[in-house]
């Protein structure tokens, strides 16, 4: 049945339709065993036959209706039709009676007996045509009659050879009476085609397939009886209540539990679609080619005719014509859908390879097909956009030749490691020339295609990736540079370092030079940052004269600056180096208004003196310099030290730190200032930045610079990080609560040592539930070196932590080494710039354009820009200009404590 036929109930469960079977088997075998029997006589029998005949006709009518009743749609319909087709057979049959009643002789039925008997024919035949069926079109319900018709009339033609036309022979005349009983066995054989068609799309599946396998054995009985009856007319022998009755009784018991029989539950909503062929398609020409070779027989048996079988050929090739001329609108039809499908599916595929096209062409990569060999085979438009040449100029020449030859030997290896795998892929980077001379660097993704058909070649995927080198390189060399004088930085500096402690020869010595300006604060402070920045660039270009030209001078902020001099061994160059420095800085400097004087405090470490070093010897040899520079200035400054063993004492001080700050953890001397971040948009503070400050008993307050690298080096920074990070949330939560819901952004340093742990992550979770405080508020910061450091497993745990809902910031953006790629693959939020970028904001420096670089490239990355360290309006004006989003500074708070900042917070959610 079709998905819109639902069922609103079953006429009978499958328990009360079994009893129903038992009772109508009952009913079936009493009828029968009085029929056979002739119990009472042809009377007897006569009336059990009319009346019973009367019984099953109607009661097939009421079980038709109540069907068509519990069902809507063509489904009602249909049963509508075939319970007044048995409505139809009973009224003729209950006519049949009335005559047999008041007439002796044999019996002669009247018109109105032979209406209702073809009515049977002709509704219940309308009823299954309406009766819906899977995917059947009305074309094929046409086809079926005629099937039907072909068949009948086949059967009939045969009958009339071989048994009606002997009987007329003998001496009966052809009545109305014989051919309507030759019409009842021809519309029985038409219902049962109609049902055979039906029942071949069911294929045992369908929901009503029980159902038509019933009403196939009720028409099948009909028939028989019908068959049987159109005989004993013309032999004149038969009469009510004969045996045959029963085919007609079954007939109609049979369609009676059809109709009241429950369906199965529908599967998939709907019943399986019909097939392409019926099963039973040759059988019409079968029959007509029966009946073809039967009067063919005839004639030449009898040698003459009849009217009767040329009236049939005749009627048989009409319905022939009919069924070809259906089948004919079917191929048509069928050859309009097909010729309408490959229309559309042409247009579609034009379309397609249109837009293809378009997309290769208009694509900001370059797609090359090349063969093994690299000889081009196809050569998109895009080339002449991106490299300068014409498609048509590349296309069937070799494209290693146009490339210098290290990198020809690179795409031909990398060609060749791919050509041996299908479907494999390979990316290099190659310098490419520019059509106008310049060299392009051309990022290049290779695919093996050539076990497609479609394709047969090697497809290079290229794209210009000039400039993002261009602006990594930038960020490589700020990484490793001071912004404001060029040198050399300390991460630069250090590599240097342990490089020549690597390669030292045993007669060579290193030897580092550590300076630091004497009295640059008050230069500072009398006269301002800018003549402070002026000094710094003089002094570097001074140390730049001073040393020999394989020296490395570097500057590691402020006005600390770094010599590494390598010499032979028992050599005074470094001395030389230090006197010549301080001989030159000796001589004032250009200002503004007046010359500028600032001597230098030199320590100087030598390798030589380093002995075995324990651990970095790079970080022990500048370390030992820096203790020289102390001592250098404990003697007046403007002068020279050298290092010398008896100057570890001063770390003993350093061991007593890292042993009281052991202690201050348990006994709660450490607390945490706040400063402020604010949106730059609307000027409002936002959130805090969680700053750890130390309460020293003898000491005082103790800056994070002094104890935060011992707690970095003893591990210390793991239990110090969780205090940090469980009451800056702790004090998050409070303030949201007093401020009335207003959110704070709280943001925690976190430690390479941290991520080092693997239940950091744990860590922050418990803290989170603990104080309630919600993750999309707690903002993670770590340095470049995270990233750097361990990449798999701390990708791992960023991934993790950015799960949890924290924000994740790169803290002091720009004096580390931070690829595109990197920043691509880690999940991270937020680049704060360092505040070496922001203090010469305004000045005559390149640091503009880079904080402005760093702004651009976050936004290109969809992160958010904290800047560090505003003092200035013009540095927060320039920052605004660049559109950065938010900002730290002491221009908005110095660091405070939490009483003073939850001041600050509150007064901002007021105003």
């Amino acid at each position: 049945m079709a998905a819109t036929e639902a069922r609103v109930k079953a006429p009978l469960t499958p328990a009360r339709w079994a009893r129903l079977c038992i009772a109508v088997g009952v009913a079936f075998v009493l009828f029968a065993v009085l029929l056979s029997t002739g119990v009472g006589g042809p009377r007897m029998s006569q009336a059990i036959s009319g009346f019973g005949l009367c019984y099953a006709a109607f009661s097939a009518a009421v079980a038709g209706l109540v069907c068509a009743g519990l069902h809507s749609g063509r489904t009602r319909a249909g049963w509508i039709l075939i319970g007044l087709g048995m409505l139809s057979w009973g009224i003729g049959q209950g006519t049949g009676m009335y005559v047999e009643a008041f007439r002796d002789g044999p019996p002669q039925f009247p018109l109105a007996s032979t209406i209702g008997y073809v009515g049977m024919v002709v509704l219940t035949s309308a009823g299954l045509l309406v009766l819906p069926s899977a995917q059947q079109a009305l074309a094929n319900r046409l086809r079926s009659v005629l099937d039907g018709l072909m068949v009948a009339t086949s059967l009939v033609l045969i009958a009339w050879i071989f048994v009606v036309a002997p009987v007329l022979g003998g001496g009966m005349d052809a009545s109305f009476a014989l051919y309507t009983g030759l019409a009842y066995p021809l519309g029985d054989v038409v219902i049962i085609t109609i049902v055979l068609y039906m029942l071949a799309q069911q294929r045992r599946h369908g929901r009503v397939f029980g159902s038509l396998v019933l009403i196939a054995g009720g028409v099948g009985a009909f028939a028989v009886s019908d068959i049987c009856y159109a005989y004993l007319s013309l032999t004149r022998s038969y009469r009510s209540g004969d045996v045959l009755d029963i085919g007609w009784f079954a007939g109609f018991a049979l369609i009676l539990l059809a109709a009241m029989r429950p369906l199965p539950p529908r599967h998939d909503g709907a019943d399986p679609a019909e097939s392409n062929q019926p099963i039973g398609i040759l059988l019409p020409y079968v029959a007509v080619l029966a009946a073809l070779f039967t009067t063919v027989f005839w004639y030449t048996r009898t040698g003459h005719s009849s009217l009767f079988v040329a009236y049939t050929r005749s009627a048989l090739i009409l319905l022939i014509i009919g069924r070809q001329l259906l089948t004919l609108r079917e191929n048509r039809n069928l050859t309009r859908n097909l010729e309408t499908r490959v229309a559309d599916r042409t247009a579609e595929l034009f379309a397609s390879e249109q837009r293809f096209h378009a997309l290769v062409q208009h694509s900001s990569d370059v797609v090359t097909v090349v063969s093994p060999e690299a000889d081009v085979l196809y050569q998109s438009e895009s080339v002449q956009r991106v490299f300068g040449y014409p498609a048509r100029l590349l296309t069937g020449r070799r494209l290693t030749k146009l490339m210098d030859a290290e990198s020809s030997m690179r795409l031909a290896q990398a060609l060749r490691q791919v050509s041996g795998r299908p479907y494999a892929t390979t990316v290099l980077e190659l310098p490419v020339p520019h059509r106008d001379g310049r060299i392009r660097q051309a990022e290049v993704t290779i695919t093996n295609l050539l076990s497609d058909p479609s394709v047969a070649g090697l497809v290079l995927n290229a794209r210009d990736i000039s400039e993002r080198k261009e602006l990594q390189d930038q960020l490589v060399h700020e990484a490793y540079h001071d912004a404001l004088t060029q040198l050399a930085n300390r991460a630069l500096f250090r590599d240097r370092v342990a490089e020549a402690l690597r390669n030292r020869g045993a007669d060579d010595d290193v030897t580092v030079l550590f300076l630091d300006l004497d009295g640059f604060k008050e230069v500072n402070d009398s006269l301002g940052h800018l003549t402070g920045d002026q000094l710094l660039v003089q002094v570097a270009d001074r140390l730049r004269t001073s040393v020999r030209e394989d020296d490395v001078v570097a500057r590691f902020g402020g006005d600390e600056f770094a010599v590494l001099i390598q010499a032979s061994l028992n050599a005074d160059d470094a001395e030389q180096v230090a006197r010549r420095i301080v001989e030159v800085l000796e001589q004032p400097f250009a200002g503004d208004s007046r010359g500028i004087h600032v001597q230098a405090s030199i320590g100087l470490a030598a390798a030589s003196v380093l002995g075995e070093p324990e651990g970095d010897g790079a970080e022990q040899l500048m370390r030992n310099a820096d203790l020289a520079m102390y001592k250098a200035k404990s003697a007046g400054g403007g002068c020279y030290a050298a290092y010398h063993p008896d100057m570890l004492a001063g770390l003993v001080a350093r061991l007593e730190l890292e042993a009281d700050l052991r202690a201050a953890l348990d006994r709660g001397q450490l607390e945490l200032h706040y400063q402020p971040t604010v949106d730059l948009v609307t000027s409002e503070v936002i959130g805090f930045e969680a700053l750890a400050r130390w309460h020293h008993p003898a000491r005082g307050l103790i800056p994070p610079a002094e104890f935060i690298p011992i707690a970095e080096a003893t591990g210390l920074i793991v239990p110090l990080g969780r205090w940090v990070l469980e009451e800056a949330c702790r004090q998050a939560v409070e303030w949201t609560r007093q401020s009335g819901g207003r959110p704070v952004k709280m943001a925690v340093n976190v430690s390479v040592r941290q991520f080092d742990r693997a239940d950091l992550v744990e860590v922050v979770a418990g803290i989170l539930a603990e104080t309630g405080m919600p993750a999309g508020q707690l903002c993670l910061e770590m340095t470049e070196s995270v990233l750097m450091t361990d990449t798999d497993d701390n990708l791992e745990q960023l991934v993790r932590l950015k799960a949890l809902g924290v924000t994740l910031a790169i803290d002091d953006f720009g004096t580390g080494y931070s690829s595109l790629a990197y920043l691509r693959r880690f999940p991270v939020d937020t680049l704060k710039i360092d505040r070496s970028f922001v203090e010469r904001l305004g000045a005559l420096t390149d640091d503009t354009a880079l904080a402005d670089t760093i702004v651009q490239l976050g936004k290109s990355l969809g992160m958010a820009t904290v800047a560090e360290g505003i003092e200035e309006f013009g540095q927060l004006a320039a920052l605004r200009e660049m559109g950065c989003h938010f900002a730290q500074g002491y221009y908005f708070s110095r660091p405070v404590p939490a009483a003073e900042a939850g001041e600050i917070f509150l007064a901002s959610s007021v105003s």
